[in-house]
Parts: structure tokens; sequence; C-alpha cells
């Protein structure tokens, strides 16, 4: 793959979720630890740090909420799987960059004032944290998200001829809510990729320690064929993945999939992240990806 790094583990699919839900009234998987790799390193990038930033990542656990009964509920088709299972983990691939921009319209490079063309996407993230009881929002967590243009060109990195961009980059810290909300554009594809948005949450362990959280959002293949025969996409020509040929997708994509709203010219698209606080253990995943701290 020219982007981005194997998929890391394995990772819970919903059906394996339903089959623990009828199971147990608390079911729990852990991703497996993934493998180091080399990776492209940013270039030029500094700003001041946001407080909750940091290297370290939080493997994600996959977790069903028992009812206020005690006893499990058991959906009967995948939507009807509680918000309270947690989002699966995904790898940060090699084109995370650091560069500690906080702001809402990621679409600029700050340095040229250069906004990037494409269909318009409204995006928002929930994050809630799960107990035994169920699922609350959790304000205070940073999320960051990063994405290839609509020629599959990511910013920040001299073998993209980049260096010193930051264009379609960004963080916000989640409301009281647990929401935050980014304008963006629809992302491009490039070699050995489906279409996808990487993104991170930062914060704050049961344990008190830092806390991260890296995963992909995905998108329906057939909305995708039709932005992409629109300018400024339809000049990079066919694309050579869908989600069901994408080996990172096959991991877990169905349970990262954006719905998307026509909204004007554009998408609007939310997505609700649920994590696992109570386990803190450190994992290594995003020490794969480029730009990250030592």
């Amino acid at each position: 793959m020219d982007h981005d790094d194997r998929p890391i583990g394995r990772l819970l699919s919903r059906r394996e979720a339903l089959a623990l839900l009828g199971a147990a009234g608390l079911g729990v998987l852990v991703g497996c630890a993934p493998k180091s790799t080399e990776a492209p390193q940013p270039t030029g990038l500094a700003s001041a740090a946001p407080p909750s930033l940091n290297p370290e990542v939080q493997t994600a656990v996959a977790t069903a909420t028992a009812n206020p009964a005690g006893t499990a509920t058991t959906p009967t088709s995948i939507a009807e799987l509680p918000n309270c299972v947690a989002t699966p983990e995904q790898t940060v691939g090699p084109y995370y960059a650091d560069v500690q921009l906080n702001r809402s319209d990621v679409r600029s490079d700050t340095s040229t004032g250069v906004v990037k063309e494409g269909v318009p996407l409204q995006l928002t993230i929930r994050v809630s944290q799960i107990s035994g009881t169920g699922c609350a929002p959790l304000p205070g967590a940073i999320v960051e998200i990063w994405h290839c243009d609509a020629q599959g060109v990511y910013s920040a990195f001299a073998q993209e001829g980049t260096a010193n961009q930051n264009f379609l980059r960004g963080y916000q810290t989640t409301d009281a809510n647990g929401q935050v909300q980014f304008t963006t554009i629809y992302p491009g594809w490039y070699q050995g990729r489906t279409v996808h948005i990487h993104f991170k949450v930062h914060t704050t362990g049961a344990n008190g320690q830092a806390y991260e959280f890296t995963s992909q959002l995905y998108f329906d293949d057939a909305i995708s064929d039709q932005v992409f025969s629109r300018p400024p996409y339809n000049a990079k020509g066919r694309r050579d993945q869908t989600n069901a040929t994408d080996g990172i997708y096959r991991d877990g994509g169905e349970q990262l999939m954006l719905t998307l709203t026509p909204v004007g010219d554009g998408y609007a698209a939310s997505f609700h992240v649920g994590l696992d606080l109570s386990d803190s253990g450190v994992g290594a995943a995003d020490r794969m990806g480029g730009g990250l701290r030592p």
C-alpha cells in the first residue's frame, strides 16, 4: 500500500458482537498487538501543543452493555446493536503529522491561505465514555482528523510535495455533549486504499494516565462513485480499491461507516465514538505512524 500500514490485529465484527451479546451480559474483546513498521516523517510543522496530546495509544476494547435489570440485551440486527459497543481501532497509517492546529474548518493551508477544492463535508464526531450502565458524553477530549485531498495527496510530507503545508488537518475539543464539528471536503482516493478519514481521540484513562484512540471513517462506495465523477476528483481517473477490496476496511470497517445526508452541494455526517476508559493499558499502534513524538 502507498499510504497506510497493514491493519493492526483482529477487530470485533458486528456479527461477533451479536454472538457475544447473546452469550453474556457484558462481552469484552481486546485487539492484538501490531507490528512496528517504518514510516515517512512530516516536515516543518510546529506550534504550541494542546495539553492532552501525547504519543500513547489505547487498544480498542469492544464492550456490550447490560440493561438496568442486569439481563443482557440481545439485538436482532446490526442496526439494533447498542451505542455502547466500543468503536474498533484501526491503524494510524504513515501520514499522521502532529500539526497541533486548533480549528474547525480544516480545508485551508495556513501558510498559503489556499483552500482545498472538493465536495463540502460537515463532519460531527460525538465521543462517549462507556460504563457498566450505559454511555455518557465525554467533554474535554481532543479529536484530530486528517485525510487526503481530492487528488489523493496528504499535507505535511516532502514526498507528497507538501512539506510545510497543513491542509485537511486539525483538532477540536469536545463540548459538554461530547461533540466536535469539522468543515472539510469529501476525501479523494490514492492507490491501494478505499476512501477514508483518519481520526484520533486524546483524553485521560480511568487510571489518570494519558489515553489515545485511533481509527478511520469510511464512505458508501456508491456515493464515492458519484462524487468522483465530478471535478476536481474526475481528473484523477478511476480508483483501484473499494471498501470490499480494502484490507484495512475488512477488519472492522463496517462499524466505521459514515451515513451521509445531502446538504446543499455537499454532505453532512455524524459518527458516535464509544470509548472504554476502564482499561488503560498502553498499546503501540500509533508508533507506526510518521510525525509522532518519541
